[in-house]
Parts: C-alpha cells; sequence; structure tokens
C-alpha cells in the first residue's frame, strides 16, 4: 500500500484524460467515465455511471469520498475542483488514520535506523575504550538474536582484547568467550568434554586443587561452617553416621575428626560414607577406597573409633539402599558445592534435586549442611546468565590475583583446570549437559523447606572462629551472617552461602 505525506506534492498527477484540463496537478478526461481513487492514490476504472452520477458520488461504498463522476468537461468545474480539494483536504488532514499510518511506519523505519545507528557508535566506543565486560555482554546478546555480523565482529574484536596473563576479567573473558564460540557453534559438549580430557596428570589436578584451597578461603569456608554446625548438633551424641553427598579428597572430616577427639567424656564413635564419582575419582588418582584408608589411618592417630562405606556414583542417583542406616546412630548429612549438579525439573520430568531432598528428610537426620555458590545460572536465560557468570567469576578472578603475579604459571594452571571448565559450561551447554546450575540460596531455601526441613541455627562460636581465620587472607573478603545463613564475599558481592537444616 502505497502511503502519502503531508503535501500536495504527493499526490499522483499522472492520470491524462482527453480534455487535458488540469485542475490542482490532475488531468480530468472530457470523456464521460466515472474515476475511482483507491486508497493508495491509484485510478480504478469503473463502470460508467452517466446515467446516475449522484449514485456514483454518494455511494455508501465512497468511503473516502473517491467516487468522482464526470460526464463532460462542460460540467461545473467550479464544483468539481471544489470536490476534489475537499477530497485532498480529507486525505492530508494530519490526523487522519492514513496519514498516522503513514507518520508511525516512517518514523518507526527512522527510529530503528537510529537505533541501529546508535547500537554501533556504542559498541564501537566501547571497543575503543577497552571495555571488555561490555563488548562480550553485547556479543551474547547478539549470539541470542542470531545476529551473525554483529557476532563475527565482536567475536574479531574480543580476540584481541582477552588474554590469560592479563587483569582478572581478561583472563575470565578469555574463557568466556570460548564459551561462546562453542555455543555459537553447537559445540558446547564437545568442547567441554575435550576440556576434560585435557586435564593434567591426577597429581598435577590435585596439585591445583590444592593451591587453589590455600590461595582462597571458599573451600575452607564451607567446610568450618558445616563442620560447626555437625558438632553443635551431635555434641551429645555417641555414635554418628556423616553421610557426604561429594567426599572428593576427604579434607572436610579430617578438622571434625580431630576436633571430636578432644570431647570431653570421650570421643563419639565416627561412620562416614562418602559417596563420589567418576571424576573425583580421576583427580585422587584412585576410588574411594584410597580416601578411606586416609581417613581411617587419621582416625586411628586420634584415638577415634572410625569406618568408611564407600557409595561410588553420582549424588543424584543415590537411592535408600545405597546408604546403610543403623539403629542407635545420629545422623547428619552434608552437600558440600554439589547439589547444583543435580539436576531439576527445568532439565526433566525426574527432579533428582528435589527427590533428594525428600529423600534424605526420610532418613530423620539430626542436622543437613549445605554449602552452595551463591549465583543464578540455572533456570536464568542465555542473556542474563551469561552476565551473571560474568560478574560472580569475575570477583573470583580477582580474589586469585592478589595471590598471584601476572605470569604465574600455576596460576594460568588453577584458573584454568579448576575454573575455565565451569564457565565453558554455564555458556556452551543446555539441557542435561549443562552441569553447572547454580541457585540463590533464597531458592534453595524455598526447595528446603518444600521437603519438610526447617532451619538450623548456626554456632555463633564458629562463626567467630571463621571470621578469625579470614583475617589471615585479603581484607577485601566479607562474612556476612544474614537469615541465619552465612555469606561469605570478595568486596560485599556474596560468592559462597552456608547454612543448615534439621
Amino acid at each position: 500500500m502505497r502511503c502519502f505525506p503531508h503535501d500536495s506534492q504527493g499526490l499522483d498527477s499522472h492520470l491524462s484524460f482527453d480534455g487535458t484540463t488540469q485542475i490542482n496537478n490532475f488531468l480530468v478526461q472530457s470523456s464521460p467515465s466515472t474515476i475511482s481513487f483507491s486508497p493508495n492514490g491509484s485510478p480504478i476504472s469503473q463502470i460508467d455511471s452517466q446515467s446516475n452520477p449522484s449514485d456514483s458520488r454518494h455511494s455508501p461504498d465512497n468511503t473516502y469520498g473517491s467516487h468522482i463522476s464526470v460526464s463532460s468537461v462542460t460540467d461545473d468545474v467550479d464544483d468539481f475542483r471544489n470536490t476534489l480539494r475537499e477530497w485532498e483536504t480529507m486525505m492530508l488532514e494530519p490526523d487522519s488514520d492514513m496519514a498516522d499510518s503513514y507518520g508511525c511506519t516512517l518514523h518507526g523505519e527512522e527510529n530503528e535506523a537510529s537505533l541501529e545507528h546508535d547500537k554501533l557508535k556504542e559498541m564501537t566506543e566501547a571497543i575503543q575504550r577497552g571495555d571488555l565486560k561490555q563488548v562480550l555482554v553485547a556479543c551474547a546478546k547478539a549470539i541470542s538474536d542470531n545476529d551473525m555480523p554483529t557476532t563475527e565482529w565482536l567475536i574479531t574484536e574480543l580476540r584481541q582484547m582477552v588474554s590469560v596473563c592479563g587483569e582478572p576479567v581478561q583472563r575470565l573473558g578469555a574463557y568466556m568467550l570460548e564459551g561462546l564460540v562453542a555455543r555459537l557453534a553447537s559445540s558446547g559438549s564437545s568442547i567441554y568434554k575435550a576440556l576434560r580430557c585435557k586435564e593434567p596428570a591426577s597429581a598435577d589436578l590435585l596439585s591445583h586443587m590444592h593451591t587453589l584451597y590455600e590461595a582462597c578461603p571458599y573451600f575452607k569456608f564451607g567446610y568450618m561452617s558445616a563442620n560447626g554446625a555437625i558438632a553443635d548438633a551431635l555434641k551429645d551424641e555417641t555414635r554418628i553416621h556423616i553421610i557426604d553427598f561429594q567426599i572428593s579428597q576427604g579434607t572436610q572430616w579430617v578438622c571434625l575428626i580431630k576436633a571430636l577427639s578432644d570431647r570431653a567424656g570421650g570421643p563419639p564413635h565416627i561412620r562416614i560414607t562418602g559417596i563420589d564419582d567418576s571424576v573425583s575419582a580421576y583427580a585422587r588418582n584412585g576410588g574411594l577406597q584410597l580416601v578411606g584408608q586416609r581417613l581411617s589411618h587419621f582416625a586411628k592417630l586420634c584415638n577415634v573409633p572410625f569406618e568408611f562405606h564407600a557409595g561410588a556414583m553420582f549424588g543424584s542417583n543415590a537411592e535408600l539402599e545405597n546408604l546403610i542406616l543403623r539403629p542407635g546412630e545420629a545422623l547428619a548429612v552434608n552437600f558440600p558445592l554439589m547439589l547444583h549438579h543435580v539436576p531439576d525439573e527445568s532439565v526433566s520430568t525426574h527432579n533428582h534435586r528435589d527427590r533428594l531432598l525428600r529423600l534424605v528428610k526420610s532418613l530423620s537426620p539430626k542436622v543437613v549442611t549445605l554449602v552452595e555458590q551463591e549465583a543464578n545460572t540455572n533456570t536464568a536465560p542465555f542473556v542474563q546468565r551469561f552476565i551473571e557468570t560474568l560478574s560472580y567469576y569475575t570477583a573470583i578472578f580477582e580474589s586469585i590475583d592478589v595471590k598471584f603475579s601476572r605470569e604465574d604459571k600455576e596460576r594460568i594452571n588453577v584458573e584454568q583446570h579448576c575454573l575455565a571448565r565451569d564457565v565453558v559450561n554455564i555458556i556452551a551447554c543446555e539441557g542435561a549437559e549443562r552441569v553447572e546450575r547454580h541457585e540463590l540460596l533464597g531458592k534453595w531455601r524455598s526447595r528446603f523447606m518444600m521437603a519438610g526441613f526447617a532451619p538450623y541455627p548456626l554456632s555463633p562460636v564458629f562463626n567467630a572462629t571463621i571470621k578469625t581465620v579470614l583475617e589471615n587472607y585479603n581484607e577485601k573478603y566479607s562474612l556476612e551472617e544474614k537469615d541465619g545463613s552465612l555469606y561469605l564475599g570478595w568486596k560485599n558481592k556474596a560468592l559462597v552461602a552456608s547454612c543448615a537444616w534439621q
């Protein structure tokens, strides 16, 4: 449909008639005929209505006054001129529907072009000033919008802006960029698996994990806060059973065994069921029997009666028969930075995340401890998830930066082998292949309460101990207690949350 601008020059003046009479830029034909103007201004031949011109002029279909009967040039030219002027005025009325429609279309196209120009200018300026965060987010949005020209341009620019030896955001940006490329190529899963295949020898990986453990207090914070809640809840028990849903190296329990060995009246009998999967087995360079042997040896040195039961499986696959409960034992359950790996209702109809919590509740534990990263990467849309990941891991990389130089090879190894895989998985993978699915503590709280749990208050004594330990690290770390939970942060950004349930 053709639209009309707000001046008479836009009206068609190409209609020619035998009489060559021009009125208001129109040539009027002298032969008898009926001319109808369609709303787009084009002529439409009509059946000759000479016998009753008035019927044609006043037809109910004459919405725009467009049916004009001209029987001859001897008709009243003034009347015809007035009619044309009325018609033209109506068509060009600024507030008419047609004018509005044209104006909206014109302005809409102009606005869209203006927005595209502004976006391009904004991105160019961000690149020139080296605003890596803004360019990364823009690239993620372009991929989400399937805007391939912008995506290719920004990826090319980003290659020049990131570096595994640069500032924290440049180092993180290098891994986030690889995640974007993997997502773009629909190869997130294969690249994620390739990253796992390129893991160093288990002894080296264990060394990198230990370096991260010593350099940053995130794991120590989680272990100490959980141990404090367990020790407080089971302080009067003589037989204790601890189910650890991701025992890893078993490091957490060394401190607890030592603390319980000094308990007045003698230490309790301790039995630990350690659940873990093949990934941790690779990092240990051996199965769970290695953890059992190490803990058993330490417990013997502390004169603590001890048993270890191995559960070689993914925690999400655990069933009641895998947990081997015994009468007379007080039960504690530990979820250390592992529940976010358990798929929920957003992944499949088998909601193992809530199923596992209901299973644990059915065991009537004295206490259940939860330590999780304070991030939202589970059900958030891709761009929002990308922004969250950028913000969260920037703080992590900054905290690592205070312990290592930019050129330190061990720092590069720690970031590549202990953090990069998680970042790539969050960005590049979807569905069941995306296993890094963090939730904020508020969401975890809802899940626990729906499963029938109530909050277990954290011990002020242990909280004070954790605060003392943090003083040995950088002053930019923060510790906040809120709503019965503890939050460890970097520059007041909460990164790890800890709480207990009963």
